[in-house]
């Protein structure tokens, strides 16, 4: 859970902040005292979005119409914000591609797409955020939503794996060359998690019934999925003085081990 205050009255920038993990990191901040702006491609949802921050208490709360996989769109996002609300003190990268591709099926258009959107976008997102942080010399927090996938993942994740990994060692290369800006950038790795978007994909390249969630669940150790809104919150504590001086960590938020074996 957020802690109120936590990010009181910073503006904050959330790609992808329309639905799934990234809505839910806008909700946490908005509790957390944020002023909050959320980007996506169709505004039906954003203004839906923004409606609820608003009914949490997000007065200030707002919806920018963009495709982060366009470059142009996704720095246009960062100007529009510092026109608006003045600045950028954190920015989230939510937004992502899960379409599916092997090594062997993958075509360079589908690679090129999740190159775009999962690795393009966040890298010219934080070009932009930076260059507004320096610009003010104030210090500044990023959170980049990567993946367990970037571990090595699933043989049908090959272009999102690629992109996705390459996220991570973006975030730590970031974090090296920027910490002596007081911007601090981290990575979360998010596990299997339930949202609406995963449910789309489990029906559309899964074959999944509407007991997917508690077959799924079954063969995990905690019984259940993560949950969106507990992802948030590790996110917005990154974002926080509360995360002390933590920069270039990319941490595994997931209820399995990586390179540990039964």
């Amino acid at each position: 859970m957020s802690v109120a205050g936590d990010l009181q009255d910073k503006v904050v920038l959330v790609s992808g902040g329309t639905q799934g993990v990234g809505a839910a990191v806008a909700r946490a901040a908005v509790v957390a005292g944020a002023r909050v702006v959320v980007t996506g491609r169709r505004a039906d949802v954003g203004e839906a979005a923004v409606g609820r921050l608003r009914a949490l208490g997000g007065v200030d709360a707002r919806f920018l119409a963009a495709d982060v996989g366009d470059v142009e769109q996704a720095r246009g996002s960062v100007r529009r914000t510092v026109e608006e609300l003045g600045r950028v003190d954190c920015l989230v990268n939510a937004a992502g591609l899960t379409s599916r591709g092997t090594l062997l099926d993958t075509t360079p258009e589908l690679f090129d797409q999740h190159v775009a959107v999962n690795l393009r976008g966040p890298f010219f997102l934080m070009q932009a955020a930076v260059e507004d942080m320096r610009r003010r010399d104030e210090p500044g927090t990023i959170v980049n939503i990567i993946s367990m996938s970037a571990h090595g993942g699933q043989p049908y994740l090959a272009p999102y794996v690629a992109a996705k990994a390459g996220l991570v060692g973006l975030t730590r290369n970031a974090a090296h060359a920027h910490r002596w800006d007081r911007i601090r950038i981290n990575g979360v790795n998010i596990g299997w998690t339930d949202t609406d978007g995963e449910d789309a994909v489990q029906r559309a390249f899964h074959g999944a019934g509407d007991d997917w969630r508690e077959v799924a669940g079954r063969g995990l150790p905690m019984g259940r999925l993560g949950r969106a809104d507990d992802a948030a919150a590790l996110v917005v504590l990154l974002l926080s003085d509360r995360s002390g001086v933590v920069t270039g960590a990319v941490l595994d938020w997931d209820q399995q081990v990586v390179g540990a074996h039964d």
